[in-house]
Formats: structure tokens, C-alpha cells, sequence
């Protein structure tokens, strides 16, 4: 069994805001592998289903991003599953636009759904994918450029990396993080 966990903020003002990176990979994965939310339980909305003979759990906290751990620790808890079996997928300002990295564990790197996760669950050994979305431009602040709504012509541009990311994670969840990690963290430049 797996569970994927997109982060991102709850409610249609965030929608297309650059901190719903996650929610964005699990919403194209649910469309993938046909596994439709069909639940809102553990502050989260829920999709069950299964991908290649693997049970499959897609999760969407609605906690808002710095509480994500609240949401986490109730799904983790719920179905019983080691931290490896955990991919937390969101949005990384410190990575350029277009550029994704796969870890099987570390630090939070600053993010606070990130942190919110590890201080909740009382371990940073969970595999976690990070989705580019820097840099800051230098006359915005960090909160307002991952909180700002995106222009057309910029979701047309996170199209392909959120492509590339849920690609990212069929690999993780057929071969392994180790896997998914040689084939997906290089950077743009070396394409």
C-alpha cells in the first residue's frame, strides 16, 4: 500500500497559487489512474483505489499548508503504513521553476507543511518530491509570490512539470524512490 500526499491550501482562492503544487500532482494522478476522491475523512479529502495491483491512497489535506501534519499523522495512523510507503509531493522555491527533486528523507528545507509533517509524525524518513517553483523575484516576499494567483500563460508552463512530476511517482511507486531519484533529479539545463 501507498499514500501520496499532495500539499496545497483548501478553498477557491488558492487554487492556482503556486503553493498548490502538490494538490496539482495528486489531482493529475487521480486522473491517471482513475481513483476519484470518494471521501472527505482525517481533515483531508480522500481517494482510494488501486494503480498496477498496488493499493493506492491520494490525499489532499484541508488543514491549509502549515498544519498538514494534523491531516498526515490521522491518514498514516488510520491504515497502519511504514513512513517508506509515504510520498509527500509540494511546491520548493529554493528549486528553479521546472525543476523536481526526489528525497527518501531530510530535513524540511524551511517548508512548514514540510516541518508541520515531521513534527507530527515524529520522523523526517518519508520520500518526498519537490516541485520547483523559484526563484523569488526580488520585490515580493516569499509567503506573497507562493500565495499569489498564477497568470494563464504560467499554469500553461507548470503543465509540463506537474506532467513530469506525477511520471515521477508512477516510477516511485513501480520501482522505488532510488529509482524514481536517478531517472527525475537532474536539472533543467542537463535535459
Amino acid at each position: 500500500m501507498r499514500i501520496i500526499v499532495g500539499l496545497g491550501n483548501p478553498g477557491k482562492r488558492y487554487v492556482q497559487t503556486r503553493h498548490n503544487a502538490g494538490f496539482w500532482v495528486v489531482d493529475q494522478l487521480s486522473q491517471r489512474w482513475n481513483i476519484r476522491p470518494n471521501s472527505r475523512k482525517f481533515q483531508a479529502i480522500v481517494a482510494e483505489g488501486h494503480y498496477l495491483g498496488e493499493k493506492i491512497i491520494l490525499a489532499k489535506p484541508q488543514t491549509f499548508m502549515n498544519l498538514s501534519g494534523e491531516s498526515v499523522r490521522k491518514i498514516v495512523n488510520y491504515w497502519n503504513i511504514d513512513s517508506e510507503n509515504l510520498l509527500v509531493i509540494f511546491d520548493d522555491f529554493a528549486l528553479p521553476k521546472g525543476q523536481i527533486r526526489l528525497r527518501s528523507k531530510g530535513s524540511s528545507g524551511g517548508h512548514k507543511g514540510v516541518t508541520s509533517i515531521i513534527d507530527m509524525l515524529g520522523t523526517d524518513t518519508f520520500a518526498r518530491l519537490k516541485i520547483g517553483i523559484g526563484p523569488i523575484p526580488e520585490h515580493i516576499s516569499a509567503p506573497d509570490y507562493v500565495l499569489t494567483e498564477l497568470k494563464q500563460t504560467e499554469i500553461e508552463t507548470y503543465q509540463e512539470i506537474i506532467s513530469r512530476s506525477a511520471d515521477a511517482v508512477e516510477v516511485w511507486v513501480n520501482s522505488g524512490i532510488d529509482q524514481a531519484m536517478n531517472l527525475y533529479n537532474y536539472k533543467k539545463n542537463e535535459e
